[in-house]
């Protein structure tokens, strides 16, 4: 049986009970201010443009899924559990931000290859002082709406938390530490005399790397893929989604939409909570 769950800032009782007709819905439940369920629904084609119209997320969930079914969440840092692109404000310190901008635009919607963009960003960063890591997490860095909440109710079901990222070791285990995560991968810049190299030490984390991380971490706690939740929304994200038995396209480029078993593009990342009862 499916369940039918819509979230958007402000739902109107109007388009609820249209989605409820459409469907043939048993009934209607509150989950949130900004959160509802659909019981025992069917799928219908005009669920797409009402909800569209309406600027609604919804998803189909088998029913009775919960969050204490699974046991590991990994999830993509810039852009989804955070609000920035740490290199790009890294970069705008330095004045270039429109140029390494647009290299990791093109690479989150899988235009070029992930690593080839993260060695053209870090190399135009050589010279740099690493302090401008400090300035950026200080100055700049928030966390997306909703993430602390999410976390929160991850660690009561006792899910694992898995942070992956294409940019720095700096952010990830800062916020590893802040946020008490269960562990984090990412890259590291070479530094020398408290200067970037423009060049990166070890196997880049790109797409790929990932992937890697959260294999490894799920068969070290004995988990299938059915029992992992998967959040991101660049191209670079795609194979550790795939990864994942619940995928979650979280504001996302339109080939991680499409790929994701479930997309949030109006709500914030309490919106993951939701689609587990």
């Amino acid at each position: 049986m499916l369940n039918l769950v819509i979230q958007g800032a402000e739902i109107a009782t109007a388009d609820l009970k249209g989605l409820a007709k459409a469907t043939g819905a048993s009934r209607i439940e509150r989950i949130t201010g900004t959160a509802f369920r659909l019981r025992a629904v069917r799928k219908a084609e005009e669920v797409d443009a009402l909800c569209a119209q309406a600027q609604l997320d919804h998803a189909y969930v088998p029913a009775g899924r919960r969050l204490a079914h699974y046991g590991l969440a990994v999830m993509d840092m810039d852009s989804t559990l955070i609000t920035i692109e740490c290199i790009d404000e890294i970069a705008d310190l330095q004045g270039i931000k429109r140029e390494v901008a647009a290299i990791t635009e093109a690479a989150m919607r899988g235009e070029i290859d992930y690593a080839q963009s993260l060695r053209q960003r870090v190399a135009l960063l050589a010279g740099m002082e690493t302090g401008a890591f400090e300035r950026v997490y200080r100055e700049r860095l928030a966390l997306t709406a909703g993430a602390e909440p999410m976390l929160a109710a991850l660690r009561a079901a006792g899910v694992r938390t898995l942070l992956v990222s294409g940019g720095f070791t700096f952010f990830t285990s800062r916020l590893q530490e802040r946020l008490a995560l269960d562990a984090a991968c990412s890259n590291e810049p070479e530094v020398v005399d408290g200067r970037l190299t423009g060049r990166l030490l070890g196997e880049i984390v790109d797409g790929a790397g990932k992937a890697r991380a959260l294999i490894a971490l799920r068969d070290s706690l004995g988990l299938s893929r059915e029992q992992v939740i998967g959040i991101g929304d660049g191209a670079n994200d795609l194979p550790f989604l795939a990864e994942a038995g619940v995928s979650i396209a979280f504001h996302a480029k339109p080939a991680v939409r499409n790929a994701a078993t479930h997309r949030l593009d109006h709500v914030g990342l309490e919106g993951v909570i939701a689609l587990f009862e």
